[in-house]
């Protein structure tokens, strides 16, 4: 046990708890008015049912004894066998299960940016809970438990890239298509008490420039307990995550920003800050394996891939994923976890890459990004075509119209006099 290393960890994990609200800040100032309040509250209420099914069954299939290298067993259900006595390294792993969780949790509130304005909540909830348990919990075992079999074929992913982002990222994607496109062109009824005012409002136009800039920079500054936490020790390769983290968000918001600037004429304030939400995508998997420079260039790369891709995806395809978290997350995050199989260095964490005269690092992070990214998408379109049959996906055309905000919570973001 280490008090520094208990001191850390737990900062990290409030740092990583911070984010799943910034996210909601950051996806709900890129949606319109109407749907402001549904969808930073989505985002929380992930959260909060994610935490009650991470501590009953989540943490024990994921980190419990392993059964085959494919999933773990239940026998640390509703944390049993559990106690804040009990080390995992050098921390209790009562905290490990307190930081895991904060991805568990992160991890379906990214793809509410991929149908948000037309989700029923009632199915969201019931969605993100099946999701969890068979599409992030397999995957996070293959990948992070001691015994998981793609940790076993030597494949490495230091903070989630293939764990969070690919998982997300195009889970996200199958949801888009199975929840089909939004509404446009319909006259929105803004309701305030008593009287109504008809708003005229197209889809692609962000609600709160500021909400999506704040959101962004407190993903940022929690991302660096999301990276450097994973060290899971206040030791050198925890500054280095630190430092590769914060290198690659910036490089990845300037090539976004000159991106935008190319193509449309100008530099877009939106534009830079996803830039930097996929810069630090990008730098997941890697940031605990590469160094400065290698993060440099990852980080540059991603904001070029993302942005040409969300522009594909907007311009020439016919699939609405509102907030394009395929782009960011599902792309960045494969870019991330091809790149250190790539530009890994064992003066960094032991692990040498193809450009230090290893091949086979990167053959093992190919095999794992061609199973999860099958196995997520598939996964997650027949889960939503079966999970339709019982609880509807979507709004009625009436709702959706009036926005979420009322016809779901009867609630809006700004009381307008």
């Amino acid at each position: 046990m280490s008090a520094g290393d208990i001191s850390w960890v737990l900062t990290a994990t409030a740092l990583v708890m911070l984010m799943t609200p910034a996210l909601g800040f950051f996806y709900g100032g890129l949606v319109r008015r109407k749907n402001l309040v549904s969808t930073i509250v989505q985002c929380l209420v992930i959260y909060a049912v994610i935490a009650v099914v991470w501590a009953l069954w989540g943490y024990s299939m994921v980190f419990g004894p392993s059964i085959n290298g494919v999933i773990g067993d239940l026998s640390l259900f509703g944390l049993n066998n559990i106690t804040i006595h009990t080390p995992y390294g050098s921390i209790p792993e009562l905290l490990f299960f307190a930081f895991q969780l904060q991805f568990a949790a992160i991890t379906p509130a990214l793809m509410v940016g991929a149908f948000a304005e037309r989700i029923k909540f009632r199915t969201l909830l019931i969605f993100s809970v099946l999701w969890l348990t068979l599409i992030y919990v397999p995957i996070a075992h293959w990948v992070w438990n001691p015994h998981g079999w793609l940790l076993g074929i030597g494949a490495i992913d230091f903070a989630g890239g293939i764990v969070v982002h690919i998982a997300a990222g195009f889970s996200a994607l199958a949801a888009a298509l199975v929840v089909g496109p939004r509404r446009k062109g319909c006259v929105t009824p803004w309701k305030d008490h008593m009287k109504t005012l008809d708003v005229k409002e197209t889809p692609e136009k962000p609600t709160n420039i500021p909400y999506v800039i704040l959101g962004a920079a407190l993903l940022w500054f929690g991302w660096f307990g999301f990276n450097a936490g994973s060290a899971l020790a206040a030791n050198e390769l925890a500054v280095s995550a630190f430092v590769t983290t914060n290198l690659a968000a910036a490089a990845a918001g300037v090539s976004w920003m000159i991106m935008d600037w190319i193509i449309k004429g100008k530099p877009s304030a939106v534009g830079i800050s996803i830039g930097v939400v996929v810069g630090l995508v990008a730098i997941t998997p890697a940031a605990g394996f590469v160094s400065v420079s290698s993060a440099l260039i990852i980080g540059l790369l991603a904001g070029v891939i993302s942005n040409l891709i969300a522009g594909w995806r907007a311009g020439r395809s016919r699939i609405d994923d509102t907030l394009d978290v395929f782009a960011c997350h599902g792309m960045g995050g494969l870019w991330g976890s091809i790149a250190v199989g790539l530009f890994a260095i064992a003066s960094v964490n032991g692990v040498n890459g193809l450009l230090y005269g290893n091949p086979g690092q990167l053959v093992a992070q190919l095999i794992a990004v061609g199973v999860v990214v099958p196995f997520a998408f598939v996964g997650s379109y027949l889960l939503l075509k079966l999970l339709n049959r019982f609880s509807p996906l979507r709004v009625s055309p009436e709702a959706e119209d009036a926005g979420l905000d009322l016809s779901e919570h009867g609630e809006e973001a700004y009381c307008l006099e």
